[in-house]
């Protein structure tokens, strides 16, 4: 599995206490020995060449939650933890447990993630404006809230591999795009 790839999806999506190995930590795990690459800081909002963001992205975007974590954290990281990209990236990395939690089925769970993701996606745009990798804040701060409010629920079956339990999708430089509709259509 290519990290770089944002095609190249794992066979499952790891959910903690589910049927599939640790990723990492099994020998039977989808990224078992993987390398880690180094990962380069988004260089000004050149999101579009960040090929971690994207892969997160991508993960994120399929219901890979816990994987699209696993992806923005060396870049949250290189940003030094702070400031209004890592804050950013940060939101991202919690909306992304907030999907594990669904999966997890741990509603208490998703509020808790969510929440934080909120007032960290509002938290950047007080430090840099409404507009950060390619990400409209304040209407990311409002979905994030919206599912802090209204947890969604997994509706896949009991062992799916992969589930997506978000009607939105991350879509950078674009207003976010919605499957069905969801509590937070008409916010923002």
């Amino acid at each position: 599995m290519s990290t770089r790839d944002p095609s190249d999806l794992p066979p499952y999506a790891y959910v903690p206490g589910g049927p599939w190995p640790h990723p990492t930590a099994s020998p039977r795990g989808h990224s078992w020995k993987a390398r880690r690459e180094e990962v380069p800081p988004v260089v000004g909002d050149d999101w579009a060449s960040s090929w971690p963001y994207l892969r997160g992205v991508a993960l994120f975007n399929a219901g890979y939650y816990w994987e699209a974590h696993e992806a923005w954290e060396g870049l949250w990281l290189v940003h030094g933890r702070r400031g209004p990209v890592a804050g950013t990236i940060q939101a991202l990395i919690k909306l992304a447990a907030a999907g594990v939690k669904v999966r997890e089925r741990q509603p208490a769970g998703v509020r808790t993630h969510a929440s934080g993701a909120a007032r960290l996606f509002e938290a950047a745009r007080d430090m840099a404006g409404d507009h950060i990798l390619g990400l409209d804040l304040r209407r990311w701060a409002a979905i994030a809230r919206d599912v802090a409010v209204s947890p969604p629920e997994d509706a896949a079956p009991a062992g799916e591999a992969v589930s997506r339990v978000f009607s939105f999708r991350i879509e950078p430089g674009t207003a976010p795009q919605e499957g069905p509709r969801t509590v937070f259509d008409d916010a923002g």
